[in-house]
């Protein structure tokens, strides 16, 4: 079994796993945090979807004065174009793919994972999908934008091309304000990337309509085999 450097929350499936969704949390936030968003989700048992929840690793924050907090990269400035950390994306990243092979050595092969997650989770989750070497279920990312993204031309996997992407974002984001998401959409869809886009009436934070969205979405990617 692959030695993680990451710690994870784990939620099971009634039933047998038939797949997976890794989910990133934001900024200062931990595994815990999007934990209470799996029964709100409602989705089918027959999907048998193991929910993973990684802590990001415990870093200074430059935005914060230099204050240790969870997580994925550090993060220089608040303005776009930013200054990025891409030694702590990277990192990330790797910490992210022994995450995927420990589910692929469970028994989840790579196309019935999903890999989301919000604000910087979010980030991670888009920077490491497109860049994985085997074709995943899909991609969520939720209020947030795509790292480094003048280095995905050339780093991007060929293997995710077609792989559904779902962004959602707040009209009234003031953390990660919406139009950074809508042109980290865009320039996906200017490399022939499906994404599909939705925004929500409020904030930095998820609402009950998302959620009904992304569960609609997560049995299409995850649709539930016959039996």
């Amino acid at each position: 079994m692959t030695d993680l450097p990451l710690t994870t929350v784990e939620i099971e499936p009634t039933g047998s796993v038939r797949s997976s969704v890794i989910w990133m949390h934001g900024l200062g936030a931990d595994a815990h945090d999007f934990e209470p968003i799996v029964p709100e989700l409602r989705l089918p048992e027959a999907l048998g979807v193991r929910f993973v929840f990684p802590n990001a690793p415990i870093r200074p924050v430059t935005i914060n004065n230099g204050m240790r907090m969870r997580a994925w990269y550090d993060v220089l400035s608040l303005d776009l174009p930013r200054q990025e950390d891409p030694d702590g994306v990277y990192a990330s990243e790797r910490a992210i793919y022994a995450l995927l092979e420990r589910e692929k050595q469970r028994g989840v092969s790579a196309d019935r994972i999903v890999l989301a997650g919000f604000s910087q989770g979010g980030a991670m989750a888009l920077h490491t999908g497109l860049r994985y070497p085997e074709r995943l279920a899909g991609i969520l990312a939720l209020s947030c934008y795509l790292p480094l993204a003048s280095r995905l031309h050339s780093e991007r996997r060929p293997a995710n091309q077609t792989t559904p992407i779902f962004m959602a974002h707040g009209d009234y984001d003031a953390v990660i304000p919406m139009r950074y998401g809508q042109q980290s959409a865009e320039a996906l869809e200017g490399l022939g990337y499906p994404v599909e886009w939705s925004d929500y009436g409020m904030g930095h934070e998820v609402c009950f309509q998302e959620i009904r969205d992304i569960a609609a979405w997560l049995q299409q990617v995850l649709a539930a085999p016959t039996v």
